[in-house]
């Protein structure tokens, strides 16, 4: 192609056909499919402008080496997609329709960029994740899993991992755990979306959520068109009094080992939360997020154990092995099995057959005990890392909450306040931190907070790093 210097567009054009020559080298059967994303991706990307017009299918063919044909059909394939226009006699030309394509994706996934001690709670450690074991389990399902289960699966999830999690879940957490109303979900969240798109279907408007408590609870709700109503909490759980108070009929409650405050409910609170639900005929939410880890006893059983009927019971592997699998489950009260089963079918119709077969697997070799053994050993001794930490660094820091999970809360001596300055300190040092006021419903006229009080979590950083970001902390505290 030999472009005249007073034709602009010509111009325009024949620096866009160097993206096509590595086209028009590809195999003789892709050349035509090259042809056509080559010229696709030089409209997307601006080098072809809207209202340039493009040489005859004569000349490009010729320049390019291929046959008149290739370009007549990539004309036409293009011209079909909007790409480009053209009429009889008039030419081809790129057409306005398509706009530059952004030049790459961007990760939205949370994390805390730059920071040089990260103590934000909700993560586990993922390289203790068990590629081997995992990637064993993969071969074998592949190798063995009848053709027919790659179809749409049983919305509930499929027979073969509902029964070895009932087995799990009966074993290690005392739950009552019938195969048949057990969901298998993507997540927690996505648990507490199908609860409240059947609480909304029942009428119900407004759910009792823990405070402090998690603060993703108020979105989920909030997208099934569900309030969330703030909970006071006690030395013993959720408060019995101002939960009855509040006319709600479905409250979620984290009672093994309550997010974030630590402590884990009595028994008498538990026997009390109950009778609750049965004498206004509502129902709990139990998130058992973290329940397999206790450091200093054996883990209290699910509430869901005392009255199957009226607790409705969600966990996840996010904590135990990575939260990027997206996957757990949800044990409902049967009366509610129904409804949920059917909202799972229309939301996504079921969760992917091959993961599920994966786990199962795990669960039935006792893989996935192994690896419970594994993150117990680890987040214990990293828990024990932080309190000495904070204990040399922080002199008459208190550590409350029970010896479980992936975070503690921290109440720094007041000298350290107050909590905005303090967080501002950190944040220049490159620590990040989540203050326990983020879990916490703001009110009306509450004042700055003068006390220091963290969710620290450690589960995603080793015993060093642990003593290190604690230095930094301090050092800036101090600064």
């Amino acid at each position: 192609m030999r472009p005249s210097q007073s034709d602009p567009g010509r111009d325009a054009a024949s620096a866009a056909w160097e993206l096509l020559l590595p086209a028009a080298s590809a195999p003789a059967r892709a050349r035509g499919r090259a042809l056509q994303a080559a010229l696709r991706e030089a409209v997307r990307s601006g080098r072809l402008a809207p209202g340039t017009r493009l040489p005859s299918s004569r000349d490009l063919a010729a320049d390019l080496g291929v046959s008149r044909g290739l370009v007549t059909e990539a004309y036409e394939q293009l011209t079909a997609e909007g790409y480009l226009r053209s009429g009889r006699g008039a030419g081809t030309w790129v057409g306005a329709a398509a706009r530059a394509a952004r030049p790459r994706a961007h990760d939205l996934a949370p994390r805390a960029p730059g920071a040089r001690a990260d103590f934000v709670p909700g993560t586990p450690d993922l390289s203790l994740f068990p590629r081997s074991a995992w990637a064993a389990a993969q071969r074998a399902v592949l190798a063995d899993l009848p053709h027919q289960e790659l179809g749409y699966p049983d919305p509930r999830g499929l027979p073969r991992l509902r029964t070895a999690l009932a087995g799990l879940l009966a074993r290690r957490r005392g739950v009552v755990a019938d195969p048949e109303r057990i969901v298998i979900v993507s997540g927690v969240a996505q648990a507490t979306a199908l609860l409240g798109f059947a609480l909304h279907a029942r009428g119900v408007r407004a759910v009792g959520v823990e405070d402090p408590g998690s603060p993703q609870h108020d979105a989920l709700y909030a997208a099934a068109g569900v309030t969330a109503v703030p909970l006071p909490l006690d030395g013993e759980g959720i408060a019995l009094r101002p939960l009855r108070e509040s006319g709600v009929r479905a409250v979620v409650t984290t009672p093994a080992h309550q997010f974030p405050t630590g402590l884990a409910y009595s028994a008498r609170r538990r026997a009390g939360l109950l009778d609750w639900a049965r004498a206004v005929d509502g129902i709990v939410l139990e998130d058992d997020y973290d329940g397999d880890f206790r450091y200093d006893r054996a883990p209290v059983g699910a509430l869901q154990g005392l009255d199957p009927d009226r607790v409705a019971y969600t966990g996840s592997v996010s904590k135990s092995l990575a939260p990027g699998l997206r996957l757990g489950w949800l044990l409902v009260p049967e009366s509610w099995a129904a409804e949920i089963v059917e909202r799972k079918r229309t939301m996504d119709l079921g969760h992917p057959a091959l993961d599920q077969a994966l786990f199962a697997r795990f669960l039935e070799r006792g893989d996935y005990d192994r690896q419970l053994r594994r993150c117990q050993r680890a987040y214990r001794e990293r828990r024990d890392a932080l309190v000495a930490a904070l204990e040399e660094h922080f002199p008459g820091a208190e550590v409350s909450g029970i010896a479980a999970g992936l975070h503690v809360i921290a109440t720094l001596p007041e000298r350290y306040g107050p909590e905005e300055r303090f967080l501002a300190r950190a944040a220049a040092a490159g620590v990040a931190l989540r203050p326990l006021s983020s879990c916490t419903h703001a009110r009306p006229g509450d004042a700055e907070a003068k006390e220091v009080r963290l969710v620290l979590g450690y589960a995603h950083v080793p015993p060093a790093r642990i003593a290190e970001g604690v230095r930094l902390m301090a050092e800036a505290a101090s600064g």
